[in-house]
């Protein structure tokens, strides 16, 4: 009978020790990314139900936070360059718009980030979905965006310095 209470107890402080070590590797040397602050990012459309947006280059400024996996944050139109020429906007000429996503850690390959963006344009609502791959230690993170406004979809770069 002893050695059946000896052999128990011995499984179950193995058991901790063993999760107690998983969970140091996981947190040292396996965190997830730092992407809060402040961000630069450069979408350009690739495809388009408009043809004057294919090739439209489009800047923002992000701020973005995390809670465990989630990522919240705020966006801020800053800069065009479509068939209309190129501007850059200032003060009450920004769009605003409201960030929500999720950080998934990956193991063995990089990790992702997936945000939805719900920006306030002039005169109407649109929508943004991003899927992003950390590079370089969270100073860059690159990917593909798509969005409702003339079903446009292409490349999106974010970078801690301005593009």
């Amino acid at each position: 009978m002893e050695s059946v209470f000896v052999d128990v107890l011995a499984t179950i402080i193995g058991g901790c020790i063993l999760t107690f070590l998983f969970f140091l590797i996981r947190e040292k040397c396996f965190p997830l990314p730092n992407i809060n602050g402040m961000w630069h990012l450069k979408n350009i459309t690739k495809n388009s139900a408009y043809n004057p947006y294919k090739g439209m280059t489009l800047g923002y400024t992000a701020i973005l936070w995390c809670e465990g996996n989630k990522v919240s944050g705020t966006t801020e139109k800053v800069y065009e360059n479509s068939v209309n020429g190129e501007r850059d906007f200032i003060g009450t000429n920004r769009c605003r718009g409201v960030i929500d996503g999720y950080i998934q850690k990956n193991y063995f390959s990089k990790d992702k980030i997936f945000l939805h963006v719900v920006e306030d344009g002039f005169g109407r609502e649109s929508t943004y979905s991003y899927e992003l791959t950390v590079q370089n230690k969270t100073r860059t993170l690159e990917g593909v965006f798509s969005t409702l406004v003339a079903d446009q979809d292409g490349d999106t770069t974010w970078s801690r310095e301005k593009i």
